[in-house]
């Protein structure tokens, strides 16, 4: 398993990458197809996030799916450990989850899941207020209140539904955006409790 580290605003000693390696390899037991892992530091330059000064970033590059985690802690070692930490515990569930899913708790398709999911409103009530609206770069914002944009794009292979849950377990994320592969459209599946999952799809008109 190659290991690569990074610092951003900060420099790490040969202990620290030493000590990076012996942690990162018992990752293996938990996924013994990891090719590469990526580590990123980062120092916070604002003395007001003390106790969140140090940021890590853990992303493991396997023969599946992209495995991602991070923690942030007042120091490199502290913040190391919770980011690892965090990304067993993601390889744990989703072994888990891949194991429940050959048993009784088998996710039903996107079709399935939707056929008996109430309606949405698409249009807010109309108010007689008046809201005034301005400009956010290229976004009409209604209101005074503040808007941040972080805009991502990323490529996208069509995937059943097992392997959206699959992948949503690996990066540790409460949702995921993906194309189904059975009808086409996007969807996002996202956690509701232990096991119990839901699907949002979207239905394109003309």
């Amino acid at each position: 398993m190659e290991i690569v580290v990074n610092a951003r605003h900060c420099d790490v000693s040969d202990r620290f990458r030493s000590h990076v390696e012996e942690k990162l390899a018992r990752l293996e037991k938990h996924d013994h197809r990891i090719i590469r892992m990526q580590v990123e530091v980062e120092k916070e330059r604002n003395p007001r996030q003390q106790d969140r000064s140090v940021r890590v970033e853990l992303t493991a590059f396997t023969k599946g799916p992209v495995v991602r985690a991070e923690a942030c802690a007042a120091d490199k070692m502290a913040a190391l450990d919770l980011a690892l930490d965090k990304m067993a515990s993601q390889m744990r569930r989703a072994a888990d989850r891949r194991r429940v899913h050959h048993g009784r708790h088998t996710p039903v398709s996107v079709g399935q899941a939707l056929a008996g999911s109430a309606s949405v409103p698409t249009q807010a009530a109309a108010t007689e207020d008046v809201v005034l609206e301005h400009q956010v770069g290229p976004i009409a914002v209604l209101g005074d209140g503040p808007l941040v944009v972080r805009e991502k794009s990323h490529p996208a292979t069509p995937m059943t539904l097992d392997q959206a849950l699959y992948e949503m377990e690996l990066v540790g994320h409460d949702f995921y955006l993906y194309v189904d592969k059975e009808s086409e459209r996007p969807a996002v599946v996202y956690r509701r409790k232990g096991y119990d999952y839901g699907v949002i799809s979207l239905d394109l008109v003309g």
